[in-house]
């Protein structure tokens, strides 16, 4: 260009001596060079301007389904479709999205932004669906007319559905060809502008001629330049390229300054969008992405400088209890207070490199790298323990959490960011079964002990179906006339290659998986099937079976309409029915757990409070929660011959449930001077290996029909 102004400058001189002809000609080289720079320009910016919409649509569709997915996990995860179909409203409303669904891990819709949710439950039908299903990172899809974002929603491990952003390509396309149909408009208007002006000025020869071409020179193509090398810019991902001030009136001044107006509001955009991707929206923390990424770079600084690191993993204890009671708006305001109290701690004893972040939920991750990192880590976690147990003011009320906290250290523990992570997880579990509150540090011998835990839920997920789990009865006498009026339903696994698994380990892990949510209705259902064939006893009246409940269960909330259900199948009389609940299941919010029991009492069932006398404050649990019958723990009917103490508690709770009306039930009885001393005091029942070992639903009848 530069060359070609310059022989037209020579050219223009030579035709100042007067032939038309060569005037004609440099006009119309002029003036086709005009044509082809604008085409040029035009073409050029075209090309820019689809890249920086492409890159645009495609990085916010890629955000918004990352931020989705990590907003939409707890919600998901709790069956919030409340705070789903708000989150999928308010995302549906931005521009250029055309869609946003959340479906399950079966690839069924949860919600789609409507009111109505009219296709709620079907599996998605669509071309891309089966990917998005599929999906197990970020997977972006395009159809002709739509950019699909899907995203896995993840809880810890646990993939639990999926989040698909469609991004509305045909809007932006139209987008972009308005854009490019401005500045085509801009551009052919300047040139016709100077197509008048070189016109007007034919006669004016070689100096007009030449004074066209500077002119055009600084007043176009420079700008132009200006314009593409900063559009050059601002594709390798420089958003803030520097312009020259341009202080014209005309159309390319004003293009120029609304492309840096532009540069400014897309380097704006890429720092929210950027502060949105590695920022917890709730506590302004650093977010799991944002935690990895700078975890990578940490381990990559301290290989090469052989430094050590040190990763604290904690947990709150019974976050969901203050979910499922309180509901998630106090949950939130929990965990605010939580993170709020690790800051400070992590300002007290982290160091100037530590580095605190949410990783999703109710889990954060503290990383150590200043010092003496093992000594740091263990004052930190004594201070998290001591701080984290005091008590949280939420909704005018105290809550007692407390946190579980695991520790692990690079390189002793892990050479990788993965395996780092993996193991402070696993020692915050064992920091939870080691009874909470506390901290534990990462032991290889931990892995075994997970190892062996997975191994043991995922053979118990089928071991129902596959026949392995089976029902015992213990029967239940009363002391009187020792004449057997009940019983109770135990469940035994019997593995074809562990062999006999104690029902205490397997409850455990039942409870811990929320296998036990499955499980339970089934044995509850079973039992029933059973004891509705019986025969009736000596009293003519059927033996009533006591079923235990796990906690879990009962905080579900659906116990009651599971109860209902099952006596209207199996037409078992629901006085006949007897639920066993841990004195344990009912500390901590007795208004819900009497709410729940009087539900059930409406049914007709009777509810017995099991293992009585290990809580903290039995006794006033009576007062406040509708039970009809309570079991002495066995602890206590162990050592009563023995302990005075242990004595006079089974006394004082036989006399006071007494007194409230209510049945008191012995268990553990191994020998007769026990039964002895609870019959004296008027225990109501009684059962242990003394009286009857667990038996088979045959060897119930047989007992019923010999009329034991």
């Amino acid at each position: 260009m530069r060359l070609l102004g310059s022989g037209m400058q020579t050219r223009f001189v030579l035709a100042m001596s007067g032939a038309m002809l060569v005037v004609v000609v440099i006009v119309a080289v002029v003036l086709g060079r005009q044509a082809t720079m604008q085409g040029e320009v035009q073409h050029l910016s075209g090309n820019v301007i689809h890249d920086l919409f492409d890159r645009s649509v495609r990085s916010r569709g890629e955000a918004l389904a990352r931020e989705l997915s990590d907003a939409l996990a707890n919600p998901l995860y709790y069956n919030d479709l409340e705070q789903v179909g708000a989150l999928v409203r308010n995302t549906s409303r931005q521009q250029v999205v055309r869609y946003v669904l959340v479906f399950d891990e079966d690839g069924k819709l949860i919600h789609d932004g409507s009111t109505e949710v009219i296709d709620f439950g079907r599996p998605m039908s669509d071309p891309l669906a089966a990917g998005a299903v599929a999906a197990r990172a970020l997977v972006v899809q395009q159809s002709p007319k739509v950019l699909d974002n899907a995203m896995p929603i993840m809880v810890g491990n646990q993939r639990i559905g999926g989040v698909r952003v469609g991004m509305a390509l045909d809007d932006v396309q139209a987008m972009e060809l308005r854009a490019n149909q401005t500045l085509g408009e801009r551009l052919e208007q300047v040139g016709k502008r100077h197509l008048g002006w070189l016109l007007l000025m034919l006669g004016l020869l070689v100096g007009i001629g030449a004074g066209m071409i500077i002119y055009v020179q600084r007043s176009l193509v420079t700008p132009i330049r200006w314009l593409a090398a900063a559009a050059r810019q601002i594709e390798a991902g420089d958003y803030r390229p520097q312009l020259r001030e341009s202080t014209r009136n005309d159309e390319m001044g004003e293009l120029v300054r609304a492309f840096g107006r532009m540069s400014e509001s897309i380097a704006r955009h890429d720092r929210e969008v950027r502060h949105m991707a590695y920022t917890d929206a709730l506590t302004g923390l650093t977010n799991r992405l944002a935690f990895r990424e700078a975890l990578d770079h940490r381990l990559m600084a301290a290989r090469a400088s052989n430094h050590r690191l040190a990763l604290l993993f904690a947990d709150m204890d019974d976050f969901k209890r203050v979910n499922d009671t309180l509901g998630h708006e106090a949950g939130d305001e929990a965990l605010l207070q939580f993170a709020q109290r690790i800051s400070t701690a992590v300002a007290q004893a982290g160091g100037d490199e530590a580095l605190l972040a949410r990783f999703g939920g109710d889990e954060f991750v503290i990383l150590l790298g200043a010092g003496d990192v093992a000594a740091n880590a263990r004052q930190l976690a004594e201070i998290l323990v001591r701080e984290l147990s005091k008590p949280l003011f939420v909704q005018g009320r105290e809550l007692f959490l407390g946190s579980s906290i695991g520790v692990t250290l690079f390189p002793d523990d892990a050479a990788d960011a993965t395996t780092l992570l993996k193991n402070g997880d696993i020692a915050m579990y064992q920091a939870k079964v080691a009874g909470k509150n506390c901290y534990r540090y990462y032991s290889r011998a931990m892995d075994h002990a997970v190892e062996r835990r997975v191994h043991m839920e995922q053979e118990l997920r089928g071991a129902w179906e596959r026949g392995e789990l089976r029902l015992v009865y213990q029967p239940i006498f009363r002391t009187r006339d020792r004449r057997m009026v009940g019983v109770e339903v135990l469940l035994r696994w019997q593995h074809p290659t562990l062999g006999t698994i104690p029902p205490s380990v397997f409850i455990e892990v039942a409870e811990q998986s929320g296998l036990i949510e499955v499980i339970g209705p089934k044995v509850l259902r079973a039992a029933c099937m059973e004891a509705v064939q019986w025969p009736h006893g000596v009293d003519n009246d059927g033996l009533f079976v006591s079923v235990n409940v796990s906690p879990r269960q009962l905080r579900g909330g659906e116990l009651p309409s599971v109860v209902a259900d099952c006596l209207r199948e199996t037409g078992l009389p629901a006085s006949r029915l007897h639920l066993e609940l841990t004195e344990t299941a009912v500390i901590g919010d007795e208004m819900l757990a009497a709410a729940l029991l009087d539900k059930l009492h409406r049914t007709g069932v009777k509810v017995w409070l099991d293992d009585f006398g290990t809580g903290f404050s039995g006794l006033s649990h009576l007062r406040q929660v509708p039970v009809d019958g309570v079991k002495i723990d066995k602890s206590f009917v162990a050592d009563m011959q023995r302990d005075p103490d242990d004595l006079a508690l089974t006394t004082a709770i036989i006399a006071m449930a007494h007194a409230l009306g209510i049945t008191v039930v012995a268990e553990g009885i191994e020998q007769e001077v026990q039964f002895d001393l609870l019959a004296q005091r008027g225990c109501d029942l009684a059962q242990g290996y003394w009286l009857s070992h667990p038996v088979s639903a045959t060897e119930v009848v047989q007992m019923i029909e010999s009329g034991i």
